[in-house]
């Protein structure tokens, strides 16, 4: 592989991944202009509170980037659920990559320093937040500069906090497993967990439709399609519910080859898949929160 191509893997994903138009149940447009509103004022809402979160004390920040993430999930009509209790101490959060949504859905769940690419941080709004929650940008056309990525998650993880990142590298359908991303899970990352100690939790996203429990691929960011198109998907959509499974925490030893452990946590994802709920709603148990109810 080219090393240019390191942080740029590519999937099998193709227009035939999607749902056809009318495929699935949507909603109103008086609904989807609403839900667009509604994101819109969130976003506002989140240019201030990029102004803000600097000057808070850590556990506040946290509490509040969480709480604009679960809200902006409500407004766009999602509901989200998670499975399992994320550790409370630092820990590397690393999970499967479908769509947009999942940074939001990792935000939510738990309030990390976000690893992402060094294009959202020219994105209007979104990128002025992602700066002030700490984001880690990676300019993938430079594989040089990856050790000194490495390194600064290390630090952050010794500085006793949770870093979240997408080790697929692109976003994919999450459905056709020929589809999925070549090379699996990039093991680069996984090194700053083994040198600082820390825990690595793998998290499983999955979507689904409520009323039929069917997984859907609606939210799927592909390609090349844009983020209008997406997101009109996600605007359009009836019952969407995304998940998050918290999947046992892997405690790499000193020393601890990376590559392993990056397939430890790629087994984790993957292998043992969200199962689907009944159409029926049923009250959640003990270890299980819906975030949106």
């Amino acid at each position: 592989m080219n090393r240019r191509d390191l942080w740029r893997p590519a999937s099998g994903c193709g227009p035939h991944c999607l749902p056809p138009p009318g495929g699935t149940p949507g909603v109103p447009a008086a609904r989807r202009v609403a839900r667009l509103a509604a994101l819109l004022g969130m976003l506002v809402l989140g240019a201030g509170l990029a102004v803000v979160l600097p000057l808070l004390p850590a556990a506040e920040r946290r509490a509040a980037l969480g709480g604009w993430a679960r809200a902006t999930a409500r407004a766009l009509g999602v509901r989200l659920v998670v499975r399992g209790r994320l550790p409370r101490r630092r820990a590397l959060l690393v999970a499967n990559h479908v769509s947009w949504l999942d940074v939001l859905a990792v935000l939510a769940v738990a309030p990390a320093r976000l690893v992402a690419k060094r294009e959202v941080r020219g994105w209007p709004l979104l990128g002025w937040l992602a700066r002030a929650a700490g984001t880690l940008f990676v300019d993938r056309a430079r594989p040089r500069d990856l050790p000194a990525t490495v390194s600064r998650v290390a630090d952050a993880l010794r500085a006793g906090r949770a870093v979240a990142v997408f080790p697929e590298g692109t976003t994919w359908c999450g459905a056709a497993t020929g589809c999925r991303p070549a090379g699996g899970f990039r093991p680069a990352v996984f090194q700053a967990a083994v040198d600082a100690g820390a825990p690595v939790v793998p998290l499983r996203i999955g979507y689904r439709d409520a009323l039929t429990g069917d997984a859907t691929t609606a939210p799927a960011f592909l390609g090349d399609e844009n983020l209008w198109r997406s997101l009109r998907r996600v605007l359009a959509s009836r019952d969407l519910v995304l998940t998050v499974a918290v999947t046992t925490a892997l405690h790499p030893a000193p020393g601890a080859d990376r590559r392993m452990l990056a397939r430890a946590a790629e087994s984790a994802v993957h292998l043992c898949p969200v199962a689907a709920q009944p159409a029926a709603r049923r009250a959640p148990a003990a270890w299980e929160v819906d975030l949106a109810a």
